[in-house]
């Protein structure tokens, strides 16, 4: 449970006090029984969230980066998605005050929530720069992946970082990686085993079958180590840990999807039924950042080249 309300002696401050993430995620825990898409964007989600000022928690200095990860976390096992993590988590970082949503733009790839940003980390290589565009110079695109994706134009100005400022926000989007895939594999592995618990075959439910029970606690470990990781980076915010928790992240997100979508057999290729809302936003995020090459280079470079 994430709940970061307090009594009224708690030392927090007042903003601190009021927020409680579990209680706000309650309200978003169904999926509308009317939708069949592919992405559940969560536009009264983020509404709630910027009213509530969660976005800032990183900010309030008795809160930090470590329960910020949390409520990614959290919230990303929601069936609603919204630019939650880069808010949360990257944004913090960036030198001045820069309007969200943000987004991503990666060697001019499409980007998550890119057609709506107001602000926009261009990666290019090693290099990275801020761009603020305008409505005409973003466009959306169409996806199978469950997120709302979008493409940043050519000729939209840009302002560089330098590369002590570039070195930081990429680790810290290794970070909001990390801790967002966390949460998606929570929720993916919990639909699963819901629904090994309930089917039945030969009389008797899926999830007493061994074999299946195995590849599970497998999908349970890998899940409960991204989580660990992830907090660890943010709590410690190094290059190395950043690197190890997105690297473990992407790998694992791998096996995780493969082994959910076998479980529902048929039933897991539908839109019917809410798996994809959290296994095609995995897909999406596997290739972020260089994808698992890029961040097995960046473990083996800050874990054994020093950072």
């Amino acid at each position: 449970m994430l709940s970061l309300s307090a009594p009224e002696t708690s030392p927090l401050p007042p903003r601190a006090q009021t927020l409680d993430v579990d209680t706000l995620a309650a309200q978003f825990e169904a999926r509308p029984t009317e939708f069949h898409g592919f992405a559940l964007i969560g536009r009264d989600l983020e509404q709630e969230l910027e009213d509530g000022q969660y976005f800032d928690i990183a900010q309030i200095p008795e809160l930090g980066p470590l329960t910020a990860a949390m409520a990614v976390e959290r919230l990303a096992r929601l069936p609603f998605t919204a630019e939650i993590a880069l808010s949360m988590l990257v944004r913090p970082q960036l030198q001045g005050a820069f309007p969200r949503p943000l987004a991503v733009a990666e060697n001019l790839r499409p980007g998550r929530f890119l057609a709506t940003a107001k602000t926009v980390l261009v990666i290019q290589g090693e290099s990275i720069s801020i761009a603020q565009p305008a409505a005409h110079e973003v466009e959306s695109v169409e996806s199978l992946f469950a997120y709302p994706m979008g493409r940043l134009k050519e000729g939209t100005a840009t302002k560089p970082l330098s590369d002590t400022e570039a070195a930081n926000i990429r680790k810290w989007l290794r970070i909001a990686l990390a801790a967002e895939v966390s949460g998606l594999l929570q929720a993916a592995v919990a639909s699963a085993v819901e629904h090994l618990t309930v089917r039945k075959q030969f009389g008797r439910p899926l999830g007493t079958f061994q074999a299946l029970r195995h590849r599970m606690a497998e999908c349970a470990v890998l899940a409960g180590g991204v989580k660990w990781l992830a907090l660890k980076a943010a709590a410690t915010g190094t290059d190395a840990d950043a690197a190890l928790a997105a690297f473990h992240a992407q790998e694992s997100a791998t096996r995780v999807v493969y082994e959910v979508h076998q479980m529902f057999a048929a039933t897991g290729m539908t839109l019917e039924h809410p798996l994809h809302l959290w296994t095609y936003r995995l897909k999406a995020l596997l290739s972020d950042l260089g994808g698992r090459g890029g961040q097995a280079q960046a473990v083996a470079q800050h874990s054994f080249g020093g950072s």
